[in-house]
């Protein structure tokens, strides 16, 4: 191919992606991450070992101005009454720096003090996990057309927890530090502040210290909920007592290991007939899935690969595209960004988060992410907190294209973990809601009709496969 050939690809390539993706910085957001993996400067991260856990030695009690009641919300700007309390504000996690995580807590409706804690990760890196995962996926509200009011959500996920939602890093959303240099951050300070902020909201918030506990999030939450929970499974072992009482963690749609990711994602655009036969074996002979060096040869099929499936949205690849005002004719919106970024940049609701003035709130923020050092696989995370004695669900919508369901069970088949509990489907309302199958120590669950963003797109089916995970039990065979 030429060299003018090649770059009319590149910038093809470049179109179509700004075209399907430019209105959904969280798709831009990963899409970039995962380019930069293929660079000139690939990853040289090797894997987390228990002593690199050991040695992150997080901050513990930081100096804080916050309290309960302060952080209490009394109504939020066109919110609908509701029957639980909620809170928000911020932790400080480095008061020398002036470094500070914001939150968004929701408790339960109903029996508040009997339900799990259960806290929420969006992944990016560098997305908001309150304005996607709490005002758009499980939280209790979503934001009208308006950008102005709030409906509530029937399908959140306080009605079987109390549910925490933290923006992280620095940076993201509401949270910032004092200090510039915070903003070039990476998979391990995340986990230290993440650590150190749950540590310190535990002491304002004291009845849940105790409390079941378990981490959930999406997308490049894949390194943030194992990583996360390493480090929490080292410092109670360290302490010789639990400090944090971790029960388990979800993860969906889940970067967790980069051979078996990218190969997933290729052989999904293959079997799913967005990609041709001859791009998918030519894919298949020059790339290098063993050691992920991937030579030219390969990243030139790679390419051709992402033009062939056209203008559709590679997170959810059934529906049409959104149009200019986030929808597909009569359905709702592909997507709330744009509600959203209204909504939280309006100065009244700003002040009834207890959150810093922003005079325009993003979903996604600018911070500068390091790949380098990110670990190309978080499988040997993932095996550290299966011999802990933590329960893992991976979950996966199974027309998501770009995380898809065949890089979930690559990476899983990797861990060559034995099968307890054989594959079938899974029920709600008398419908297939997805398949399940439990291996010894990990449990894949698929979400039937889900993209990128299981919540958002399949939210009751979403809302049955979290209840089933919380009582540690499969989801619902026909039969029950």
């Amino acid at each position: 191919m030429s060299h003018i050939s090649y770059l009319l690809l590149v910038f093809t390539l470049c179109l179509l992606a700004f075209s399907v993706a430019s209105k959904d910085n969280q798709i831009s957001s990963l899409n970039k991450w995962i380019k930069s993996r293929r660079s000139v400067n690939p990853p040289h991260a090797e894997q987390w070992t228990e002593e690199d856990v050991s040695n992150l030695s997080p901050a513990h009690i930081v100096p804080q101005e916050g309290s309960m009641e302060a952080d209490r919300i009394e109504k939020l700007p066109g919110q609908p009454s509701v029957d639980f309390d909620h809170y928000a504000g911020y932790v400080t996690v480095d008061a020398a720096a002036g470094r500070t995580l914001f939150y968004y807590f929701a408790e339960s409706p109903h029996n508040p003090s009997s339900k799990p804690l259960v806290l929420w990760l969006n992944g990016g890196p560098g997305c908001s996990s309150f304005g996607y995962g709490a005002m758009e996926e499980l939280g209790p509200f979503r934001v009208n057309r308006d950008g102005k009011t709030l409906y509530q959500n029937d399908y959140a996920w306080n009605k079987v927890a109390n549910v925490l939602f933290l923006e992280s890093p620095a940076g993201v959303g509401f949270s910032y530090s004092n200090r510039s240099s915070d903003y070039n951050t990476g998979d391990k300070r995340t986990a230290k502040d993440s650590y150190t902020f749950l540590f310190n909201w535990l002491q304002r918030f004291p009845q849940y210290k105790t409390r079941d506990f378990f981490i959930t999030g999406e997308s490049y939450a894949g390194h943030y909920v194992p990583q996360l929970a390493s480090l929490i499974c080292s410092q109670n072992k360290k302490a010789n007592r639990t400090i944090i009482n971790l029960r388990g963690i979800a993860i969906g749609n889940a970067w967790i290991d980069d051979t078996t990711s990218i190969k997933g994602m290729y052989d999904y655009y293959w079997t799913h007939a967005i990609n041709s036969d001859e791009t998918h074996a030519a894919i298949n002979k020059y790339c290098d899935y063993v050691t992920g060096n991937f030579s030219d040869t390969c990243e030139h099929y790679k390419q051709k690969g992402e033009i062939e499936y056209g203008r559709i949205d590679i997170y959810n690849i059934y529906p049409p595209p959104c149009d200019d005002n986030g929808s597909v004719k009569n359905l709702p919106p592909c997507y709330d960004d744009e509600f959203v970024d209204t909504y939280l940049s309006r100065t009244e609701v700003q002040e009834a988060l207890h959150a810093q003035h922003t005079t325009s709130w993003s979903h996604c923020s600018g911070v500068n992410y390091d790949t380098i050092n990110s670990p190309t696989t978080i499988l040997p995370t993932i095996n550290q907190l299966i011999t802990s004695g933590i329960r893992v669900w991976i979950y996966s919508g199974d027309t998501d294209g770009r995380v898809p369901v065949t890089s979930s069970r690559y990476s899983i088949n990797k861990m060559k973990l034995p099968v307890e509990s054989p594959w079938r489907a899974w029920y709600n309302n008398k419908e297939v809601g997805g398949y399940v199958e439990g291996y010894k120590g990990v449990v894949l669950v698929t979400v039937r009709g889900a993209g990128h963003m299981v919540p958002h797109y399949q939210p009751e089916r979403a809302l049955v496969m979290i209840s089933s995970f919380l009582k540690g039990k499969l989801p619902p065979s026909g039969r029950e």
